[in-house]
């Protein structure tokens, strides 16, 4: 297994991601944009989840493809960004087919960032406006760290951000994970600055800082976010050809890069749900798909450590930077 040539989601062939962010708002929004409509599943394990249409995405639904799917701050009211999505896609005539109308299949995630210092007095909701920013900026290449639906996120001890990450299998097949890590849980160990996803790191993509303590992972972490400030969403896709049943399975795999990656996760407080994708370029068999859910599960620790590495410092921070600890 190796990195994609440019290490983001958008190693898999077809998918493009936008952000767009307001730093008064201290919030932001991403959206992954497929080419066409890609086949989507997802696994939700966080006690507190925010999210739009992913009822529609189990295996027993009509509709198995989608448009987009969208990562947002804001808490509930970022669940508007899909709406944004949903009229830039219509003008351009996306959309799944009912009679002589379109409907864009859009589902969405959020993550809780309301009480990070920005200013939230909006009187019309924002989010929609910066989802349709967000999907009209949408590109192969993107901001990771202070950017997107990673804006305004917190950890329990450093500034959250965005990541990404990608691999290539020996057998030619590419997985990518996209993240905004805004977790109740720490992303290093203990008082250090040592990423708890160091085994998995490749090419010293998270700094290369050294493994943590194994004894320092047995402290009872403390509580240090409110109810409702937390929760890691992400997005792991492949250009593997997968129905909807095995994307979801590739999804519950991928939930333990977030336990690799972060500690504790999955918690009461934390709305943690990862998205699958796939977009069908390339046909599996069964012990490709299994390899499918370990690389799935790297890449998204890989993803969630370059979240924090990225971020970047901005007024009015109320959580230190990870970069700032740099000799």
């Amino acid at each position: 297994m190796k990195q994609g040539p440019l290490n983001l989601i958008t190693d898999v062939a077809g998918l493009r991601v936008g952000n767009a962010q307001d730093a008064a708002l201290r919030s932001g929004s991403t959206v992954l944009l497929g080419d066409v409509p890609f086949t989507a599943a997802v696994s939700v394990m966080g006690g507190a989840p925010g999210t739009r249409e992913t009822d529609l995405l189990a295996p027993d639904r009509l509709v198995q493809q989608v448009d987009a799917l969208v990562l947002s701050g804001g808490s509930a009211f970022g669940l508007d960004a899909c709406s944004g999505v949903m009229d830039g896609l219509r003008a351009t005539g996306r959309g799944f087919r009912i009679g002589t109308a379109r409907v864009p299949i859009v589902p969405g995630a959020i993550l809780f960032d309301l009480l990070n210092g920005g200013d939230k007095n909006w009187t019309d909701n924002p989010y929609r406006a910066l989802g349709r920013a967000a999907m009209e900026a949408a590109e192969e290449d993107f901001t990771l760290g202070t950017a997107g639906a990673g804006f305004g996120a917190m950890t329990a001890r450093w500034k959250g951000g965005l990541g990404s990450a990608s691999s290539v299998l020996k057998n030619g097949v590419t997985v990518g994970a996209l993240v905004a890590v805004n977790a109740a849980g720490s992303v290093t160990s203990g008082e250090s600055r040592r990423f708890w996803a160091a085994p998995w790191e490749m090419d010293a993509e998270f700094g290369s800082v050294g493994l943590p303590s194994v004894l320092v992972g047995h402290d009872e972490p403390s509580l240090t976010k409110r109810r409702g400030e937390a929760t890691t969403i992400a997005i792991i896709a492949t250009d593997a050809r997968l129905t909807q049943a095995q994307a979801q399975r590739m999804a519950v795999a991928a939930q333990d890069g977030i336990a690799r990656a972060i500690v504790p996760a999955h918690t009461l407080y934390d709305g943690d749900l990862v998205f699958a994708a796939s977009t069908g370029l390339r046909d599996v068999n069964e012990a490709e798909q299994f390899l499918l859910g370990h690389a799935a599960a790297v890449t998204l620790s890989r993803a969630i450590a370059r979240a924090i590495y990225e971020a970047t410092p901005q007024d009015g921070d109320v959580q230190p930077v990870w970069r700032d600890g740099l000799a």
